[in-house]
């Protein structure tokens, strides 16, 4: 099994302009690994990447929490009630949160293979090598960047003139929605209730319905809020949304797990680690409690000696003996930075002659086997990843719309455009097609909007 960006080929495209001419990894060998010959890229048109999971059930029930104060005073157990209230988009008054910062840039070194020195393996293993300078690691884009003429008042009036009277003119507001960053929304938000003393989320919530309205109150939610809130949700009630913890924890930054760990106690009142130990247990319990910590190891400087060392490591507790020793897993898997895991999964398949996703796949099950491939899969490419889930949000009978939601809003202005990018090399379509094909109406058209053509 495999999955875009690895095992590295010069078949598969890297990133544009990464890694630098000349400084392309010589492993493994050439003719090592073989994939379907497909024209377009790989996988072939139609298949799944990796892992072929069904879709998550997204948020259940009828989108947003009931109307009455969003969010007021944290509730024993529950949501807060949407909207209203002043804590929705304002910095809470709680110690150790500053408000809802945008998410940091996420810069990744490229799709390439690893820049492992020739003559590695076999005779002396390389000292540390530093990582590629900055002006040659593949920045991120979104496809989201925040407006230049940008007036609160002004887009206050037309969402105001969007909503006043008989009907709603959904395009207005879908124009001013899609074209302004989270932080200037949450500008446009304030200016309304200073110019009409009405709150604006109210006026939409009963302007729009459906999946529209989950959309626009998903871009209207400050980012760290919206994943706070996702994790919520994920655990209140009957039944978990696993696939939801995973898709935020293992792929988030060490500073955004912080801040959205600071905010879930801030807004809610509860402590996410207990809410995960309710309800999860075992192995999975342990991968997602070590991602709220938010202390994933962010060094970009790869050591290879450690990448082959933690590589053996893990072959021993998988492949190389009878039984999984899963809590090796978890603290390679769980500590070590992004770049220091992608030389660490190159080196394990000169080890055990099969890429770690394969070897996690026969050693693991469940939720517990999805996370740490998540994980790898990130170290390797994290826009495939999002692609992947996209993808298969949107594959088959019905649409996964709150996945596609959560995270065509939560990368819009991170990596967005890499995500695309990725989508049409996976599976020869675009994701802007499949949005078309998959949504109808205002919904369609704000994906689209959104999205970017």
């Amino acid at each position: 099994m495999s999955y875009p960006g690895y095992p590295p080929s010069d078949g598969y495209p890297a990133f544009p302009g990464y890694p630098p001419t000349g400084q392309e990894s010589v492993y493994p060998p050439a003719g090592q690994y073989t994939y379907p010959a497909v024209p377009g890229g790989y996988p072939p048109a139609g298949g799944g990447s990796y892992p072929a999971a069904p879709p998550s059930a997204g948020f259940p029930g009828a989108g947003y929490p009931a109307p009455g104060g969003y969010p007021g005073a944290p509730q024993a157990g529950g949501m807060p009630p949407y909207p209203g209230g002043a804590g929705f988009g304002v910095p809470p008054a709680g110690p150790g949160f500053g408000g809802y910062p945008q998410p940091p840039a996420q810069n990744y070194a490229g799709g390439g293979p690893a820049q492992i020195p020739v003559g590695f393996p076999g005779g002396q293993a390389p000292s540390p090598m530093p990582g590629p300078p900055a002006a040659m690691v593949q920045g991120t884009q979104g496809t989201i960047r925040a407006a230049a003429d940008f007036d609160a008042g002004r887009d206050a009036e037309i969402l105001r003139k969007a909503m006043k009277g008989f009907g709603t003119d959904e395009q207005a507001i879908i124009d001013v929605v899609a074209n302004r960053s989270n932080d200037q929304r949450q500008k446009i938000k304030a200016a309304f209730k200073t110019m009409y003393g009405k709150d604006l989320i109210k006026d939409l919530k009963s302007e729009l319905s459906g999946n529209v309205e989950e959309l626009i109150l998903a871009l209207f939610m400050p980012s760290t809020y919206y994943d706070a809130w996702s994790l919520r949700h994920a655990m209140k009630g009957a039944g978990t949304q696993e696939s939801v913890l995973i898709e935020i924890l293992c792929t988030r930054t060490n500073q955004e797990i912080r801040e959205i760990v600071n905010c879930y106690k801030s807004e809610f009142g509860r402590d996410i680690e207990q809410d995960i130990r309710a309800d999860t247990s075992g192995h999975f319990e342990r991968l997602l409690i070590s991602m709220c910590q938010g202390n994933r190891d962010e060094n970009q400087t790869v050591d290879y000696q450690k990448a082959q060392e933690d590589a053996q490591r893990l072959y021993q507790a998988g492949e190389g003996r009878l039984g999984t020793d899963e809590s090796c897993f978890n603290m390679v898997l769980a500590s070590r930075s992004f770049p220091q895991l992608k030389a660490t999964v190159e080196a394990y398949s000169r080890i055990a002659n099969r890429d770690l996703l394969s070897s996690i796949d026969r050693e693991f099950s469940g939720n517990v086997e999805r996370g740490l491939k998540t994980i790898v899969q990130c170290a390797l490419n994290r826009p495939a990843f999002f692609a992947e889930r996209l993808y298969h949000s949107m594959k088959g009978a019905g649409t996964d719309d709150s996945t596609l939601i959560r995270i065509v809003v939560t990368r819009s202005e991170i990596d967005l455009v890499q995500i695309k990018q990725m989508f049409t090399q996976m599976y020869q379509k675009t994701l802007a097609t499949m949005i078309a094909s998959d949504t109808s109406g205002d919904y369609r058209r704000l994906l689209l909007a959104i999205v970017g053509q």
